[in-house]
């Protein structure tokens, strides 16, 4: 996504447009790629992809709507692969700056995940 299209308000995202999907189908379409892969790699790739878009703010009704907070979380809790938990992780800091994200991470288990990481002796990712 380019720069430019970050930020925008949602009119201006109508006409600029996104592609053939509009922009929560794309979203949609990348959290079943998520779910339904196998390979590590791909996944990998979603999740980065996924953080991406958790830095706009146009995206976090959608994020919400589509559960990837608790993806995220899932990731940090569930996950061995350090890349996998530092890509979650960033997709959580990107999106806790909206009121609504950030309580709804603060109702589970984000602060107990997060501070397992910080406390890792592994200071790339938390793994």
């Amino acid at each position: 996504v380019s720069s430019s299209i970050m930020f925008s308000s949602k009119a201006k995202l109508e006409k600029v447009g996104f592609g053939r999907q509009g922009r929560f189908e794309y979203l949609q379409a990348l959290v079943t790629e998520f779910q339904d892969t196998h390979k590590q790699e791909y996944k990998l790739q979603v999740l980065a992809n996924l953080a991406n878009f958790a830095y706009d703010p146009i995206n976090y009704e959608f994020l919400r709507q589509l559960n990837v907070l608790d993806l995220f979380l899932d990731v940090i809790a569930e996950e061995k692969d350090e890349k996998m938990i530092e890509f979650a992780m960033g997709g959580i800091c990107n999106c806790c700056v909206d009121t609504l994200n950030r309580d709804h991470l603060l109702s589970g288990d984000c602060l107990d995940l997060t501070i397992k990481c910080l406390s890792s002796h592994n200071y790339r990712g938390c793994g």
